[in-house]
This record gives structure tokens, sequence and C-alpha cells, in this order.
């Protein structure tokens, strides 16, 4: 049975432990705010790319590129995207259980993120590249990971290119999600991938008439690549909001379970303090009787 002394180290290296996550939490919290103000904010322009993708690309049916090239798949790359670091609850656990659902056979890896490239080494995957993010991604980290992956692509290397990450619902909700980068499919007014919901309504192909210049295929030749580049960042703004989100729910419950913890071993260092009190009590009264 743990003595009075025991119990008031305990209680102090909760208390500590309690200052830790309190403050940790805290300091998540601020960057949440940051990191989902960020994705939400990119999720328009997204919606207007994809829009503009399309209306533009139904006039020129024509219109083909490398990119969109389908072929059967022999070999297929994987950009997986995660945290750098830990203490996000079952943020990462989460997705790399969608990892195993992939073919290690015939699957290259390209992470983003230290826990990825980590899990990936780890379970003796194939690692093609490892890139890193910093809390606010830029637009530059994602185009790096996004022009490594059309290279991939173009020289014949993989057949295929998916986006595995972790996509921000809310604070409380966060979803391991596969998003199909390459071959670009036929574009469509509703959004694909990050941004697409089950009740999409497709949008209306206007029927203004447009000028290209200097002509069709050079402009969605253009037009295309910067829209991959840009679904990749925000793609990275998405896990950066869900990793933020996660660690500050899983500090907030860490305190919680701390302050509790302090709770239980603070009554029972009572009642033990009362037991061995009442105990002297006792041993007194009975040596009294004794003597007289």
């Amino acid at each position: 049975m743990p003595s009075t002394r025991d119990i008031r180290r305990r209680i102090k290296s909760v208390k500590n432990t309690a200052q830790i996550t309190k403050a940790m939490q805290m300091v998540a919290a601020a960057k949440m705010r940051k990191a989902q103000q960020a994705a939400l904010v990119g999720r328009p322009y997204a919606d207007l790319m994809n829009e503009v993708m399309a209306q533009a690309s139904v006039r020129t049916a024509a219109f083909e590129h490398p990119l969109m090239e389908v072929r059967p798949i022999k070999k297929r790359a994987v950009i997986l995207v995660s945290s750098d670091r830990g203490l996000c609850g079952g943020l990462n656990s989460n997705l790399f259980r969608e990892v195993v659902k992939f073919d290690k056979n015939t699957t290259v890896f390209i992470t983003a993120g230290r826990k990825a490239a980590q899990f990936v080494s780890r379970t003796k995957r194939p690692l093609s590249s490892e890139f890193g993010y910093k809390d606010t991604p830029l637009f530059a980290e994602g185009r790096a990971i996004s022009k490594f992956a059309q290279d991939l692509f173009l020289k014949g290397e993989v057949d295929a290119v998916d986006i595995l990450f972790s996509k921000f619902v809310s604070t409380l909700v966060q979803t391991p999600k596969v998003v199909a980068f390459l071959p670009v499919g036929k574009i469509s007014p509703v959004t694909a991938g990050i941004n697409s919901s089950a009740t999409s309504e497709p949008k209306p192909i206007s029927a203004d008439n447009f000028e290209f210049e200097p002509d069709e295929e050079t402009v969605l030749g253009e037009l295309l690549p910067h829209s991959l580049n840009f679904q990749m960042h925000q793609i990275l703004l998405e896990a950066k909001a869900s990793e933020q989100s996660a660690r500050m729910v899983a500090m907030k419950n860490a305190t919680d379970n701390a302050k509790q913890i302090i709770k239980d071993l603070t009554l029972e260092y009572n009642k033990l303090r009362q037991a061995n009190i009442t105990k002297e009590l006792l041993e007194i009264t009975t040596a009294q009787m004794a003597v007289g």
C-alpha cells in the first residue's frame, strides 16, 4: 500500500504533467484557428479553379494532355501526407491503417511529414521521396510535391498517383481520405477531390463564348498543371488543420484526465491520512488504558 509521501509525489508529478498538456493545448488552439482559416479560405479558389477548367474544357473537346493519359496500372504512387510530430491522438494511426490497403509490391510512396516517412521506413515499403512542410504550408511546398509526382507519371515510372491525407471536417472530426491525383480524368463542373460532397449538384455550363489567347490547347495546357499544384497545396492545408485540431483535442483530453487523476489521488491521500490519524489515536488510547 503506498504511503502518504508516495501519493504526494504522484500528485505533484501529475500536476506538472497537467501544466505541460494545458500549455500545449493553448498553443495548439492558437495554431488550430490559423490552420482552419487557411484551409477554409482556400476552398473557394479550388472551386473556382475547377469551374474554370470545366467551362473551358467543354469548348475544346479534342483537348489532350500527357497528364490525362489513362493506361493499365502496373505501378502506383501514393502521396502520404502526415504530421511532423505526434501527440495528436489517433490521427496518424487512422491514416496509416489505410496504407495497408495498397499492395506493397506495386506501390511506391511519396511522403510529406516525418511521421509518414518513419512509418514507410519502419514497414519496409518503397519510399520514392520525402518532403516536409511548415505549420503554414506554402504554395511552393505543395508545388514541389505535385511536380515530383507529375514527373514520375510523365516518365512512365508509375501509371497512377493517389493522395492519402486526413481531411478536415470539424475540430472533432478528421477522416482519412484517398484522392485520385493522376491521371486527370474528365473535368466536370463539380469540384473533384477534397471539396466534393454527396449533395453537390453540377453547375450548368455557360453558353457564353470564350476567346482563348493564344489558343485553347496552350491555355488549358498551362492551367491543368497549375490546378494540380494548387490541389496539392490545398491538401497540405487540410492536413495541417486536421493535425492542429486533433492535437488540441488530444491535449484537452489529457489535461482533463490529469485533473481527474489528481482528484482521485487527493481523495486517496485524505483517506489514508485519516486512517493514519485514527490509528495513532487508537494507539494513544490503548497505551493510556494500559498505564492506568
